[in-house]
Order: C-alpha cells, then structure tokens, then sequence
C-alpha cells in the first residue's frame, strides 16, 4: 500500500520517448497554454485518461446490461462532474467524452482564463500574477496556476482586492490596457 503521507505521481510519461511528432505537439501546447512544463501536460492527459475509462467502463457495463439503476446513476456523476468543471455541454453523451481533447482541461485552467478574459498580456504573465497573489475568484485569492475554473466562477474571475494591480494606474495594467488596444 505505502505510506499515505508521500506523494506519488498522478501521471504517465510518455510510453515512446523521442516520438517527434507527439514532442512538437507538446512543445505546442507547452507553449500556447503558458504550462511551466511537460509534466503539467502530463497531468492533464492522465485526468483525461481517467474519464475515458470511466466512460468506457459505463459502455461495458451497458453492453452486458446488469442493473441499470447503477448504469443510470453512474453515467449521470460522470456527465454531471464534466458539466460542473466546464469540460461538456449540458446536453452531452458518453461519445462527448471519449472525443474530449487536452485542450478541453487545459483551457478551464485559472491561467488560461486569466490570460483570456484580457487580465495578464499573456500566458506566462498569467502565471506569474496568479503565483504572486494578484489574482482572485469570486473574492478568493488564489495562487495555484492550474486551478480548475468551475463553470459558475469563470464570471469572478478577477485582481485581488488588496492587490496593487486593482489600481487602473499600475503600470502594468496601464500596458495591458494599451497592448488590448492595438
């Protein structure tokens, strides 16, 4: 079992380790997510692995037909938990979630949609105001990059009050001000 205190890890490293079309994907991603490294990736990917085997695990069980109360109520947690954290439609299906792509999780991330809603001038400086504390959600400091935005606190997204970036004069605010306007 192991000791419950240490940590391990959540993800999987890639099986090919010098595939160069999945490193330029990566590399990709890396980039235009503002990710500190491949590892978050990773992570991401993991998660998604997970939900896909639910997914294929709730295919099986319906295929065989034993109880569908539990099938039922199975599908409606998994559906339900995806709709929560942004990642489905209200109305998706079992096939939505097997079609899901990294990018899905990678854009509920708090850095991806700080950087989106025009608060950072890119990715990277996205990160850094969230690990400095400059950024909140729905009134609460929050100083993880890849916090998972739930879909009713994308709207609260914004500087923490007692944060010097709340004043329109900031210089920095003043440029991601000017940079939105060319």
């Amino acid at each position: 079992m192991g000791y419950p205190g240490k940590n391990h890890k959540t993800y999987e490293t890639p099986k090919r380790r010098f595939e160069k079309s999945r490193i330029e994907e990566e590399n990709r991603l890396v980039i235009e997510y503002g990710l500190r490294n491949k590892r978050e990736l990773w992570k991401t990917r993991s998660t998604l692995r997970n939900y896909r085997r639910a997914a294929r695990e709730l295919l099986a069980l319906k295929s065989a037909s034993t109880n569908e109360e539990l099938i039922a109520r199975k599908e409606e947690e998994l559906l339900g938990h995806l709709f929560r954290f942004g990642l489905l439609g209200e109305n998706a299906g079992i096939s939505d979630v097997l079609a899901m792509k990294a990018e899905n999780p990678l854009e509920r991330r708090l850095q991806t949609m700080v950087y989106r809603q025009g608060l950072a001038r890119s990715p990277k400086q996205a990160r850094q105001f969230i690990t400095h504390g400059h950024i909140a959600v729905g009134g609460r400091k929050i100083t993880i990059p890849s916090y998972h935005v739930k879909r009713g606190e994308d709207s609260g997204i914004s500087y923490y009050g007692p944060s010097p970036l709340t004043n329109d004069v900031h210089p920095e605010r003043e440029r991601i001000i000017k940079g939105g306007r060319q």
